[in-house]
């Protein structure tokens, strides 16, 4: 049975399996990557309303897009309704396809500012924020969240009810409560609870990390797409394998040459958007890319102090000629997904 997640007559996805929304990640550049490896929605990492609002560079900068990544998402945040209203406003303006509103950020010091899963405690102030984006703007108003503050305050059903009415176009939840951040099980089973409460798409977040588990978190009862987060962190091949496994039940691991020339494009596009200043930044995603490689560590800490994209070149094919050298070009099993802090 496909699964649909329509919002628009631009936006309808079937079977859709999206990339989350991840602070210091999903940058222009990883949206790419993650786009031609089969993603088929992307999300922006989360900008704060008032930082758009007051024209701060660097918060444009996290929004800007590229038509090769469409359909693609802006995410805000924030807890004013009037502020949220003109952010969501600037992202239409800026060219998003629709608006994400982050319910869901468990860091403390999103909380700390009442924004992020800390309006969960606020359901009224949540649908008033909404409601004010879908009126300032035509393009789609979506929002993701979590199930609730804690266990002993699971409230995601009234929540999405409260949201349809708002007029969200969708909703997507991460399966665990704010004081679980990314600890512990996501309990799908509430899934189709939410949904006997809303007709709008309803989308899947939370230890969706295989091409098994998105086969399995696409059956669920009452999801209309899924969406993967740290899984696709060094292994953004996770969206073609889980494509070909809902096809075939099976796939094909990208092999260790792949994995490095998707490496050096992903670095190539991280130049071209930031500059020298990107090589620094880049050194983030060596251990993804490298992970279950043979003597992977001794490689990356020779890629982490290289200082320009040659040299980054020369250091790739010397270490991929000795791996074929030793035949050691077969990937060991290593399912740990990084622990890197997503933020969703």
């Amino acid at each position: 049975m496909n699964k649909i997640f329509n919002i628009s007559d631009g936006i309808n996805i079937v079977n859709g399996i999206f990339l989350a929304p991840m602070e210091g990640i999903t940058d222009l550049p990883f949206r790419l990557i993650c786009k031609e490896l089969g993603a088929d929605i992307l999300y922006t990492e989360f900008v704060a309303s008032e930082a758009l609002v007051r024209d701060v560079e660097k918060s444009f900068r996290k929004i800007h897009l590229d038509d090769r990544e469409r359909p693609v998402a802006v995410q805000i945040f924030g807890n004013n309704p009037h502020v949220m209203a003109q952010a969501a406003l600037i992202a239409q303006e800026e060219g998003a396809d629709f608006v994400d509103i982050n319910y869901g950020c468990w860091v403390k010091k999103v909380v700390n500012n009442n924004a992020g899963s800390a309006l969960m405690k606020s359901p009224e102030l949540m649908a008033e924020i909404t409601s004010q984006c879908v009126n300032a703007v035509k393009i789609p108003v979506t929002i993701k969240t979590r199930l609730g503050w804690n266990k002993e305050n699971i409230n995601i059903c009234e929540i999405a009810k409260m949201q349809e009415e708002a007029g969200a176009k969708a909703i997507t939840v991460h399966c665990r409560t704010r004081d679980m951040g990314i600890s512990g099980k996501a309990d799908w089973s509430y899934v189709p609870k939410i949904k006997e409460h809303i007709t709008i798409p309803l989308v899947l977040n939370g230890d969706i990390n295989s091409p098994e588990t998105v086969a399995a978190a696409m059956q669920t009862e009452g999801v209309g797409a899924i969406m993967i987060g740290r899984a696709a962190v060094g292994n953004p091949f996770i969206f073609r394998e889980a494509k070909q496994f809902m096809a075939d039940n099976s796939f094909e691991k990208a092999a260790v040459r792949e994995r490095m020339d998707v490496c050096l494009r992903h670095l190539r596009y991280t130049i071209e958007a930031k500059g020298g200043h990107g090589i620094c930044e880049f050194r983030k995603h060596y251990s993804g890319y490298l992970r279950g490689m043979f003597g992977a560590a001794t490689a990356r800490q020779r890629l982490v102090v290289a200082e320009n994209y040659d040299e980054i070149c020369g250091i790739i094919d010397e270490y991929y000629q000795y791996l074929e050298a030793n035949e050691r070009l077969s990937l060991h099993e290593n399912p740990e997904i990084p622990k890197v802090i997503c933020r969703r």
